[in-house]
């Protein structure tokens, strides 16, 4: 699965692109779209072109982008969600599925810890994919992104594969047999953890 990462800011724009094979991470391309000084309208419309020229380029199955919450400067959040909303446009314009992770579920994939800092964040990327070198702030973001989703699609389909079929591992009666039970804590007949 080829995943696009996208860390969406009106004055500088991460991108970045992950193949996942199983457990395997492949670096495929990063880097940062520039949005140069101008009126609101034209700077949300270089954002959205240069996110459809890279959509278009990597060729991605799925597209992350970071949620973003109120900060302590209403303004700044407004304008960062318009900047967000013009990138998600732009992916969806190109047909790709777009998922969202918050920055605590994102730095929590990649360092293990909800408040890590950009260097760490670079640090861990950089690692992460065996990259020869640290990657810029917003590349890092939005590789840490993709490489978030890649590690959640993981875990999804190890859920998957230990989830019986309907009515193939249970009896008659919906009930677990005890092979099933092995392990699971039980009081009263009840599942307790």
């Amino acid at each position: 699965m080829r995943i696009l990462g996208i860390d969406p800011g009106l004055n500088t724009t991460g991108y970045g692109v992950v193949d996942a094979v199983g457990q395997r991470l492949g670096y495929q391309a990063s880097g940062a779209i520039r949005i140069p000084r101008g009126t609101l309208p034209e700077r949300l419309k270089t954002l959205f072109d240069g996110v459809s020229q890279v959509a278009r380029e990597a060729q991605a199955d799925v597209a992350v982008v970071e949620i973003v919450f109120v900060n302590v400067n209403p303004q700044s959040t407004l304008l960062l969600g318009q900047a967000r909303g013009a990138a998600i446009a732009a992916l969806v314009a190109q047909g790709l599925p777009v998922v969202e992770y918050t920055a605590l579920q994102l730095k929590k994939s990649i360092v293990g810890y909800g408040r890590a800092s950009k260097a760490q964040m670079q640090e861990m990327v950089a690692r992460l994919l065996a990259l020869p070198g640290q990657p810029g702030a917003d590349a890092a973001d939005a590789l840490g992104l993709a490489i978030c989703h890649a590690h959640a699609q993981r875990g999804l389909a190890a859920v998957h594969r230990a989830t019986p079929p309907a009515g193939g591992g249970a009896g008659q009666s919906g009930t677990l047999s005890a092979a099933q039970l092995s392990g699971m804590r039980t009081r009263g007949g009840r599942l307790i953890g």
